[in-house]
């Protein structure tokens, strides 16, 4: 059996991982080949979203595999034209393309974008308004787009035409966009970030000036969408439509999927041969990802989020009051972020090791945020089995 040190001789070194190595896992429960026991308050980075090796999800992708594993979009296939009948029947949007990754899904909206304006508005209505602080992948285009210099800085020179507001900040957008602006792209809570949400007003005041100037709306749900916040999309809570959705990440609860959705408006922006994807619409990740979504989009379950959200809150405050390391405790859902006080700024990747050693798998959100994205369905016990935990590992740290 391999062990964890024999990653570097096989791998570019890029992720700087932990020293924990599971080898099985069952709902919030990961286990190393010792049988050493992690509760998973990270969840594969938000993406796990009913926790690991659920039945259901087995049952949909070994059914599938036994039928038909992949084929050439030249042609059709059944699971996923199931599950694109289920995204656009359950979404504001009309039209959906389906990739593998988040990064593909902004991608693939950009692109868009960019050829729908062409397209209608000619050549000189190119421009893409992004935000400071935003993440949206890690391909050329999409961290030209994201807002924080350390992911894209050392890949000049950098597609052009795209520039970046202040979020939550309605006088800074307003100064940007103008007649040469074809999309704008956002996330409603800011997630790689720091888990800050953006104001209501604020959502609801770019709505109308992307409509005043014509420009497309972009959401980046990759992290917010398919039940994270409590909400099948995080756009619901703000009482907007954006015009064209990413997706990934919970989309496939654990199979490789991405997506975009977009409105019938905007969807002439692709024509036969303009884009396309080799695995997008796999009927594997499309049975799996059916199923999830099936799963997730009930009263049950995104009800159980907001229940389960309360629960984390309850605890972590009991924390804080007995630690005070964090200033403030935020986010939307499932979606949580600590703030670090001042006097342990930059030490969040610290803290996340400190969980590991203590049995309970966490993450940052920058240096100064903790940030938890578990299941939607973790079981009350392990929330609070897990809190302890980390609460025991901030203790020996501290």
């Amino acid at each position: 059996m391999y062990i964890r040190q024999d990653y570097s001789k096989y791998f570019l070194d890029i992720y700087g991982q932990v020293d924990f190595m599971p080898v099985s896992a069952k709902g919030s429960r990961m286990y190393d080949a010792d049988g050493t026991e992690v509760i998973d308050f990270a969840a594969g980075i938000a993406v796990n979203s009913l926790g690991h090796c659920h039945p259901e999800l087995i049952a949909a992708l070994t059914a599938q595999a036994q039928q038909l594993w992949h084929v050439s979009n030249i042609m059709v296939n059944q699971p996923a034209l199931e599950f694109g009948k289920l995204l656009t029947e359950n979404s504001c949007c009309d039209k959906a393309f389906i990739c593998n990754t988040g990064t593909e899904a902004i991608e693939a909206a950009l692109k868009l974008a960019r050829r729908y304006n062409l397209k209608n508005f000619g050549k000189d209505r190119h421009k893409i308004i992004s935000f400071k602080n935003s993440f949206h992948g890690r391909t050329l285009f999409a961290v030209s787009a994201g807002g924080q210099s350390k992911y894209s800085e050392d890949y000049a020179p950098l597609p052009t035409g795209i520039s970046h507001a202040e979020y939550n900040n309605l006088e800074s957008i307003e100064a940007m966009i103008d007649e040469s602006t074809a999309a704008v792209i956002i996330e409603p809570i800011q997630a790689e970030g720091g888990i800050i949400p953006a104001n209501p007003e604020f959502l609801q005041k770019l709505r109308e000036l992307c409509d005043k100037h014509q420009a497309i709306l972009i959401f980046d749900e990759v992290q917010t969408g398919v039940g994270r916040t409590g909400k099948l999309f995080a756009y619901q809570h703000y009482d907007i439509e954006p015009d064209i959705i990413c997706l990934a990440k919970a989309l496939g609860a654990g199979f490789p999927i991405g997506a975009i959705l977009v409105k019938d408006k905007y969807s002439s922006g692709f024509e036969i041969g303009s884009h396309g994807t080799t695995f997008g619409g796999n009927p594997l990740a499309c049975a799996v990802a059916t199923k999830a979504f099936s799963i997730i989009n009930t009263p049950e379950v995104l009800d159980g989020v907001q229940q389960k959200a309360q629960l984390f809150r309850q605890h972590l405050e009991e924390i804080n009051n007995k630690l005070d390391i964090y200033k403030e405790i935020r986010g939307k859902g499932l979606l949580i972020g600590m703030e670090l006080n001042d006097n342990y700024a930059g030490r969040a990747k610290e803290i996340m090791q400190a969980g590991f050693k203590n049995k309970v798998a966490t993450l940052m959100a920058s240096p100064n945020v903790t940030r938890f994205t578990p299941s939607l369905i973790i079981p009350n016990e392990d929330i609070m089995l897990g809190c302890q935990r980390f609460l025991d590992g901030l203790l020996i740290w501290q």
